[in-house]
């Protein structure tokens, strides 16, 4: 790709007593020991072990850009190995009033942290005490950094590649490099680890999305950019310049080399990886599975959980898991781990009794089978028998009520775990475009969608930030969206159950013109008891609001009416993951 498609603006510097600022974001190299019992700030744990805490060390890319990096490592002269938590979040944030609030958000205490950790990475004090020593970068173009930064590009694959090989050879190190963290600290791994780096033994994307385009900034095609702004505007401290996405996906809202430069080797992914993903976040849910099936890694574990990946990667047992796969893969021990399910997901039932780490080879499990049932626009039904009769029903984009729905009642226990998807035939009349939303929901059997919280904190204020919004903290049900203009299907990358669409055309609607579309919908696990009901809702605006509280809300540009034509030779079906009993 040439660099002349990327677009920058001007970065800032990170600025003492700004919300992202902490206790260690000061440039200060040298060398200092954290006695064990020290606590860097309130309200964070103090530190079990003595650290070895190297700050500010210069490490040269291959284009001749510094960055600088801290390590923390346990004292003394063993070797051990290091894991790396790649992201443009500062190196000494951890402390800082931007990552404490965010576990204020989702209700963990900051004592469970020693502010030691980049946000969403590693916990230095935990680590340290286990063998283990902690690398935070301020990657390319990130506070004292030189250079100009990009956001989730093969570039970054290519410098944390040069940083690992820099840290495999130090004296301290064992000569094995791990990866983990969640979100942006996850995404990069599949960029890394796609590069081959040869000292890189093992990683650990914890809910990361894949697709910059996918993902992002056009999930659907659809330029719904209230992440991504947020992501731009306040990320990326630094004295050089920043990538401007937002800029570059007005410019290029079609596939071309600058987003394929944004996608990840898949196949190129070898390395021994754990990956945790969920069913319930609609940035990081969709991409983390893609990854997942689609990286040739021999040695590959999947962890499917029930909650929001922040409490999840803290968690005291996760971490301890985690820490199991890491003491095998980089420690050579003999502690049982190949023996692991390859895969361990969980079942939702949006009433308390949610069922975790159950074991499979595969995901989906054995026995699933893709069920289609059929929309009836006469009935407003879901069944598994086409009707034959033609009917259509249809909402005004911009009305009180701007959607459709169909239903279907359970009689039996029914278990949908795997990957859903809509095929419909949709007409827009009075304009040359719609950009649709589905969702998959359950009601209860008297018909009240039920939904539940993914995160400790359920306290009123929570209630108000996910009443119309806030996706990834509370769960309403498996979404998906899609421009129809861009439904050109890829071939090579669509299967069965996942259709991927090309982006690389734009097909207009015209006046009268029916069309055939497929929307792949976010994977489920989800249990059905008997009389409770699924919902499929079909709308011309987002079905669950903005991702993060305070994020705005996309609304389409295109108008007039959306019809969705069911039965006889125009038969939308939705299509369902179902495990046999």
């Amino acid at each position: 790709m040439s660099d002349d498609q990327r677009i920058y603006m001007p970065s800032r510097p990170l600025e003492a007593g700004s919300a992202r600022y902490g206790v260690l974001s000061d440039f200060a190299p040298g060398k200092r020991t954290l006695e064990a019992g020290t606590r860097l700030a309130e309200p964070f744990c103090a530190l079990p072990v003595d650290i070895v805490h190297d700050r500010d060390l210069e490490v040269t890319l291959r284009d001749g850009t510094v960055t600088h990096v801290d390590v923390f490592r346990p004292a003394g002269t063993e070797k051990v190995p290091v894991i790396v938590a790649f992201s443009p979040y500062g190196k000494g944030q951890g402390t800082s009033p931007s990552a404490k609030g965010v576990f204020d958000l989702v209700g963990l205490d900051n004592s469970k942290v020693s502010g030691l950790h980049k946000f969403e990475g590693p916990d230095p004090a935990y680590w340290c005490a286990q063998g283990y020593a902690i690398c935070n970068p301020d990657i390319r173009g990130v506070v004292e950094s030189g250079g100009d930064s990009v956001l989730w590009d093969r570039q970054e694959g290519r410098d944390a590649y040069d940083l690992i090989e820099w840290l495999g050879v130090q004296d301290w190190c064992s000569g094995k490099v791990a990866m983990s963290g969640t979100s942006y600290l996850a995404a990069s791994q599949w960029f890394t680890a796609a590069e081959q780096p040869p000292h890189l033994a093992a990683i650990n994307p914890w809910e990361g999305m894949s697709d910059t385009y996918r993902d992002l900034v056009l999930r659907g095609g659809i330029p719904d950019s209230g992440f991504a702004r947020q992501l731009r505007d306040f990320s990326f401290w630094g004295h050089g310049r920043k990538e401007d996405i937002i800029a570059e996906a007005d410019r290029y809202p079609l596939m071309n080399d600058l987003w394929e430069n944004k996608i990840p080797r898949y196949e190129e992914i070898i390395v021994p990886a754990y990956v945790v993903a969920s069913y319930s976040n609609t940035l990081h849910t969709q991409g983390t599975f893609r990854a997942w099936r689609r990286m040739s890694s021999p040695d590959k574990w999947l962890r499917i959980h029930n909650s929001q990946e922040w409490p999840d990667y803290y968690d005291e047992a996760n971490r301890e898991d985690l820490r199991r796969f890491f003491d095998h893969f980089l420690k050579g021990v003999d502690n049982g781990w190949e023996d692991t399910p390859r895969v361990r997901y969980s079942l939702l039932d949006l009433e308390g009794g949610d069922q975790v780490a159950l074991g499979a080879d595969s995901f989906p499990p054995r026995g699933v089978v893709s069920t289609k049932y059929y929309l009836d626009a006469r009935t407003r039904t879901l069944g598994t028998e086409a009707p034959a009769e033609e009917a259509s029903a249809q909402y005004v984009v911009g009305s009180n009520s701007p959607a459709v729905s169909f239903l279907t009642r359970f009689e039996d226990k029914t278990v949908l775990v795997g990957y859903p998807k809509a095929h419909l035939w949709v007409e827009v009349d009075g304009d040359d475009d719609m950009d649709l939303f589905v969702l998959v929901q359950k009601l209860d059997a008297h018909g009240t969608p039920l939904a539940q919280f993914t995160v400790p904190n359920q306290t009123a204020r929570v209630h108000d930030a996910t009443e119309y919004g806030g996706s990834i903290l509370r769960y309403r049900g498996s979404d998906g969206r899609l421009r129809v203009s861009m439904r050109h299907l890829d071939d090579t990358l669509s299967t069965e159950e996942v259709p991927a669409h090309t982006f690389d055309r734009v097909e207009k609607l015209s006046a009268g013109e029916v069309v055939e579309i497929e929307i792949d919908l976010l994977p489920v696990g989800l249990v059905f008891y008997p009389r409770e009901q699924l919902r499929f809702i079909v709308s011309g605006r987002s079905l669950l609001g903005s991702m993060m509280p305070g994020m705005p809300e996309y609304t389409s540009p295109y108008q007039g009416t959306h019809i969705v034509h069911t039965g006889g030779e125009h038969a939308s079906y939705l299509q369902l993951p179902v495990q046999n009993s």
